[in-house]
């Protein structure tokens, strides 16, 4: 079992940043874990935002959706098991649930599917 927790979310002003921090704990999580985020605004369906996958050795892949582009950065620390996310330039559109998540499998959490997912925090930005 793998668990995941998120922090740092809260309320900006538009153009603001926030910086979201999700750890990994349990006895089967190691490094070669895909690990994202993904969002879910009021009255829409859950989407990804942002994941980072082992490749080999010490390289991982980053990918992002579109909307995240120029605008938000995922980074990962594997000596503290934790994925980032700093969002930066943030908008109104951007505010939603932000929930962290992961699978050894990386096709299964870019297919929005992942084992294991984190309570979420809430992140809102006012115009």
């Amino acid at each position: 079992q793998v668990q995941l927790v998120e922090s740092g979310g809260g309320l900006v002003q538009a153009g603001g940043s926030l910086r979201l921090s999700c750890t990994a704990s349990g006895r089967t999580f190691s490094r070669t874990y895909a690990m994202g985020w993904f969002r879910q605004a009021p009255g829409k369906d859950r989407e990804f935002v942002a994941s980072t996958r082992w490749v080999l050795g010490n390289t991982y892949n980053a990918e992002r959706a579109d909307f995240a582009k120029g605008r938000f950065t995922i980074s990962r620390d594997n000596s503290r098991n934790t994925v980032d996310l700093q969002m930066n330039s943030l908008k109104p559109e951007d505010t939603a649930i932000y929930y962290c998540a992961a699978d050894l499998d990386s096709s299964r959490l870019q297919a929005g599917v992942p084992g294991y997912w984190g309570q979420g925090t809430q992140v809102t930005v006012s115009s």
